[in-house]
């Protein structure tokens, strides 16, 4: 997904041109053959977090409270679904069996995705969205700062696009809690209960495997453990200001989202997302 600065290039030979010579940037570990199936899973892992995410997001097309906030999720829907289709183009040419960024996100069952398991429950009401945005916000958003300084170039390139626009999302999800959580009463009552429902999913982003640990030594990523305190820090803060309490049960009582162990949520959203390619396969409008 091009930057707001690219958006408004006039020339559009010039843009194309321009990321083509971004993707030519030689990255070896793209290449690497004994790195290939940890990079490719967690390619799959940024992906699909940011697919399901971006659909569950925009369930809320055209069903918003408010005008603005129906615009504002569809957008936001929209910046994951482009930074999915960067993460996991990339995942296919790590993977290089002719398999492209569309054919990973429709032709995949549940058991193949690797996404967080807090992205895959339902919408919920506004209250569970706008926790949800928030809890995720908080961590994508020191991520992606960390993967800009990553080894391989093409990742640091993907993080430093992803980065404007998740810069923003941090930005109005934050606020949102703050308002609503030091709002009305019945306003407090609604996120406190998202945050109760949310909070035990939240743990499984701190959770480090093999995988993590071999894209570690690559210098590709840090481990996901070490984002926990700089987390954990953000979420207290923020919801110190929404007057909200953080709950007090375990943050590590539901994971298996990133190896392919989902709730029975993930099938419903396949099944909405990926009937036309299934039913028409190589559709095209």
């Amino acid at each position: 997904m091009s930057s707001p600065s690219d958006m408004n290039t006039g020339d559009v030979v010039e843009l194309a041109a321009k990321e083509a010579a971004q993707q030519d940037v030689p990255d070896h570990h793209v290449t690497d053959v004994a790195l290939k199936p940890a990079f490719f899973d967690w390619l799959c892992r940024m992906g699909d977090t940011t697919l399901i995410l971006g659909h569950r997001t925009s369930e809320w097309c055209g069903h918003g409270p408010a005008l603005e906030e129906d615009i504002a999720q569809a957008n936001i829907a929209l910046d994951l679904i482009g930074h999915t289709q960067m993460w996991l183009g990339l995942a296919a040419e790590v993977e290089d069996e002719g398999r492209t960024a569309d054919t990973l996100a429709y032709l995949r069952d549940a058991m193949k995705f690797r996404n967080l398991l807090l992205v895959e429950l339902p919408k919920g009401d506004m209250a569970v969205t706008i926790m949800r945005q928030f809890l995720f916000d908080a961590w994508h958003h020191d991520y992606l700062g960390k993967l800009t300084g990553s080894s391989s170039p093409r990742v640091a390139e993907i993080a430093a696009k992803a980065l404007k626009e998740v810069t923003y999302h941090l930005e109005r999800s934050s606020d949102l809690v703050v308002r609503l959580g030091d709002g009305t009463d019945a306003s407090r009552r609604r996120m406190q209960d998202a945050l109760e429902l949310l909070w035990p999913y939240t743990g499984e982003m701190f959770v480090s495997d093999e995988v993590d640990r071999a894209i570690a030594e690559a210098g590709i990523a840090p481990l996901v453990e070490d984002l926990h305190a700089d987390w954990t820090e953000t979420v207290t803060e923020i919801l110190k200001e929404a007057t909200l309490e953080l709950p007090s049960g375990t943050a590590y009582a539901q994971k298996g989202g990133r190896t392919g162990r989902h709730t029975e949520h993930l099938g419903f959203v396949l099944a909405e997302m990926q009937f036309l390619q299934r039913a028409y396969p190589g559709a095209s409008w």
